[in-house]
This record gives structure tokens, C-alpha cells and sequence, in this order.
């Protein structure tokens, strides 16, 4: 089957659909997981700096929730669509499944362009975003957290919004706040962190040594960064390459991550750096290195390049990096993915602790969420590991398969089928 043409969410669709042959789901249940559960399309007006008012377009999908309250991301990106969204929720059902976390799988989204607004008019945004879904979310029902493009003040503006249309402070409805405002310790770094744990167990099946091992970065936004920074200063792995939308730096004799994120912070971009070479995206993945990590957007690496990916081990930290074609030709070629929805589930698993701290209105340590953390991580790849081991099948579809049998046992155990 060529899924090269098909859109995000028909990948996913895809995806579930040979998972569920192997499965032998029932036809119903299969139909239920193909879709989401629910869909809010809303228009957002917003008085922008120079008197006019603008409506964006916004959307969150709430694709499954048989295991607990939907959870998932916000994204401000100008190239945002609906069906982008549905994959995401999708994946997200399965990556809080899979790392056997009490929430279903969402998505939320604006099409606009937070680069090209103030902070004024990005605060706006962002408050009636809330004002148009409020109704829909909630500590029980739904509870956001930032994506691409979002951060921790973001989701302070919507918590605030939230707490004052409720009557009441919410603290418990957005994960991923400012530390001020209930946020959790070690969330700022929790996706590329759980990311390291799964490296590091994949590691040790593979037999790499990681503080030998060469590594590359597509996309130095926060998980890439954050995973460069560690995977440096906590393994001593050499950082080779790093990228972001407008291209790339190279040194064989390895970048230090932390410069080159002043370097980006300063002029907007890791090229130009001075200690470094300049490099395509494209040059990135097909570098001779022991480690990969996509930390970008979607179908970064498809059937086209797949065949010219040197990398002995992918770390996928964006969703979706990886089409179902490009799949085949990595795992054919030996190349070891450890999958968007398990190696980058440390975001969620560390809002989930964020979310059980708002419960309780009792905080953890740093050191106490990262070793819980990495409990988790290393839990949820060795679970998967050995459902790969057992079926002989690649870590994605051992993935799929662990996170949909578990969703399915919820649907069952509640009645649904």
C-alpha cells in the first residue's frame, strides 16, 4: 500500500488499521478508534494592536477518552489544519495508552502566526480560545497543555481565562504553567527527558555506548534542544548536527548545544553559527551518525530519503516524523525507531504528574518527578520491546499494539462494545 499521498490523519488511520488486523479487533470496535469522538470547529475575533478586529480559526478534537479525561496540545502554527489535529489526537490516545497513564487522547489548534503578533494580541488569542471551547474541557474532561508554538505563559493566560469564566481557580485544567501557577517541576524539559530514558534503554538492547555516540537534531526548538543539552552534558554523547526551519550546522567534531541555543535565541537561527558548518535539513538525516533525532514537524522522513538514512537508531521526539513507507524501508534496512508516541511521551507523563500535583495541591522535587519519569519511560519501552521481540514486528507496530489492546480492555471493561 503507498501512503505516501495521504494526509496525516490518514496515516494514522492506516496505522491503526494494520495493527487492528493483527489484533483481530471486532468491526465495531475498530470503526469507534478510526474516528474521534468529538469535534469543536470555533471562530475566535480578536481586537488586534492597530484597531481591527481579526477572526482565527480554532479547532480541539477529542478523538477517545474510554481511559480517563482527553488530553492533548494546543498549537498556534499559520499551516494548522483540522486534519492535522485529528492525527495528533489520534496519537495522543495512544501515547498516554502506552506509557499507561489515566487519560484519552486530544488535540487543539489556531491557524495564526504568533511570530508575526505582539504579545498583546497573542494574550487575546489565547483567552478566546478558552472563551470558545470552555464548555468542553475541564479537570475531568479535558485537559490542555501547550504544543508547537505555545508555552507556559500561554497556558497561564488560558488557565486565568478558564478560572474566571468557571468562578473559581482551575489550576488543574491546563498542564504545563508557570511553576507560580501550579506548573510541575521538570516539566520544562520532560520531553526530551523521557525521550533520554528511551534512548538509554534502547541503548543498552542495541548494545551503543552513549557516551561515544554521535547524535543529530532535526528541529532545535524545545525538545531538540533539550535533548542535545542532555544527551551531551548527562551521557557525553557527541553532538554533531543540529537544525531548525531554516537550515542547518555541522562540526565532526561535535557542537556544544548550549551555545548554539544562545546563538539561535540571538540572531533567530542555529545556521551561521561561527564554530560550525552550514548544512541542509536534507544533509542532517542522511549524516553518518549513530543517533537520529526528528524533533520537528511531520513526514520529515519519507520514502524519498528513507533508503539514505545512515543513523543506526531514530529518537523520534515530533509526532509523526515518519511515514508508514518510510517505515517499511527502516526497519528492512535495520535501522532502530524507537516511536513518536512513546520516545516523546515524557510531555504528557510529566502533565499527568503536574495534573496529580494540581489534584492534591501538593508539589514534588525535581529529582522526585525525574525519577518517577524515567520509571515510566523505561517501563513503557521495555513493555514495547518485548512485544516487538515477540512478534517480530517493528517498535511502532509493537507500540500500536501495546497502547490499542489497552484502550480497547477500557472500552470493553466500560461497556462501549
Amino acid at each position: 500500500m503507498d501512503n505516501e499521498g495521504l494526509s496525516s490523519f490518514e496515516i494514522a488511520q492506516a496505522q491503526l488499521d494494520t495493527v487492528a488486523e493483527m489484533l483481530h479487533l471486532d468491526p465495531g470496535i475498530h470503526a469507534i478508534l478510526r474516528v474521534p469522538m468529538r469535534e469543536l470547529h470555533v471562530s475566535i475575533p480578536v481586537s488586534m494592536d492597530n484597531g481591527e478586529v481579526k477572526v482565527f480559526e480554532g479547532f480541539r478534537v477529542q478523538y477517545n477518552n474510554a481511559r480517563g479525561p482527553f488530553k492533548g496540545g494546543i498549537r498556534f502554527h499559520p499551516e494548522e489544519t483540522i486534519d492535522t489535529i485529528r492525527a495528533l489526537a489520534a496519537w495522543m490516545t495512544w501515547k498516554c495508552a502506552v506509557v499507561d497513564i489515566p487519560f484519552g487522547g486530544g488535540k487543539g489548534g489556531v491557524i495564526c502566526n504568533p511570530k508575526e503578533m505582539s504579545n498583546c494580541e497573542v494574550e487575546r488569542l489565547s483567552r478566546g480560545y478558552i472563551d470558545a471551547i470552555w464548555e468542553f474541557i475541564g479537570p475531568d474532561r479535558d485537559i490542555p497543555a501547550p504544543d508547537v508554538y505555545t508555552n507556559p505563559q500561554v497556558m497561564a493566560w488560558m488557565m486565568d481565562e478558564y478560572s474566571k469564566l468557571k468562578g473559581c481557580s482551575s489550576p488543574a485544567v491546563i498542564t504545563g504553567k508557570p511553576l507560580c501557577l501550579g506548573g510541575s517541576a521538570g516539566r520544562g524539559d520532560a520531553t526530551a527527558r523521557g525521550g533520554l530514558y528511551t534512548i538509554v534503554e534502547a541503548a543498552k538492547h542495541l548494545n551503543i555506548d552513549l557516551s561515544a555516540a554521535t547524535v543529530a537534531v532535526e528541529g532545535y526548538g524545545n525538545a531538540g534542544s533539550n535533548i542535545a543539552i542532555l544527551m551531551n552534558s548527562i551521557l557525553g554523547s557527541k553532538i554533531v548536527a543540529v537544525s531548525d526551519s531554516k537550515g542547518g550546522v555541522h562540526n565532526v567534531h561535535g557542537l556544544d548545544p548550549d551555545k548554539v541555543l544562545r546563538h539561535k535565541m540571538e540572531t533567530g537561527s542555529v545556521i551561521n553559527y561561527s564554530e560550525a558548518e552550514n548544512l541542509s535539513n536534507e544533509e542532517l538525516l542522511e549524516s553518518a551518525i549513530d543517533i537520529l533525532c526528528p524533533a520537528a514537524l511531520e513526514n520529515t522522513i519519507t520514502q524519498s530519503n528513507a533508503s539514505k538514512i545512515r543513523a543506526k537508531m531514530i529518537a523520534e521526539l515530533a509526532n509523526g516524523p515518519t511515514t508508514p513507507e518510510a517505515d517499511e524501508v527502516l526497519y528492512d534496512n535495520g535501522v532502530f525507531v524507537i516511536p513518536d508516541f512513546l520516545c516523546n511521551a515524557g510531555g504528557v507523563t510529566c502533565s499527568y504528574f503536574e495534573w496529580v500535583q494540581n489534584i492534591h495541591n501538593y508539589y514534588w522535587e525535581e529529582e522526585e518527578v525525574h525519577q518517577r519519569l524515567n520509571k515510566k519511560m523505561a517501563k513503557a519501552f521495555q513493555d514495547v520491546l518485548s512485544e516487538s521481540l515477540e512478534r517480530k514486528v517493528s517498535m511502532r507496530i509493537a507500540a500500536y499494539l501495546v497502547a490499542v489492546a489497552r484502550v480497547v480492555e477500557a472500552m470493553k471493561a466500560r461497556g462501549w462494545v
